[in-house]
């Protein structure tokens, strides 16, 4: 099976089909998530000391933490899908 890597970053890099959501951690839910899952083991932090730019939400209910703007990652998830979708319609 081939995986689709997301670079997050500083040499991250997370699997795209395990991508849920892709936000900012600006507003009180996002900071209270985030706390919510350092308290239950579920934070990645991948920002390698740097200021987290967004939280990426994972179908396992991980966050990671990344030091790159949403949307950069966001466009990088894009891109992904849609080469995806190339590599489909060749197929067919």
């Amino acid at each position: 099976m081939d995986y689709n890597l997301l670079h997050i970053g500083f040499g991250g890099a997370i699997v795209a089909e395990e991508v849920i959501a892709i936000l900012s951690p600006n507003s009180a839910p996002m900071k209270r998530l985030k706390d919510e899952a350092r308290e239950e083991n579920r934070l990645i932090d991948g920002t390698h000391g740097r200021r987290t730019r967004s939280l990426v939400i994972t179908k396992t209910n991980h966050i990671i933490l990344s030091a790159m703007q949403a949307e950069t990652i966001s466009q990088r998830f894009m891109a992904l899908k849609e080469k995806e979708m190339e590599k489909q319609k060749r197929k067919v």
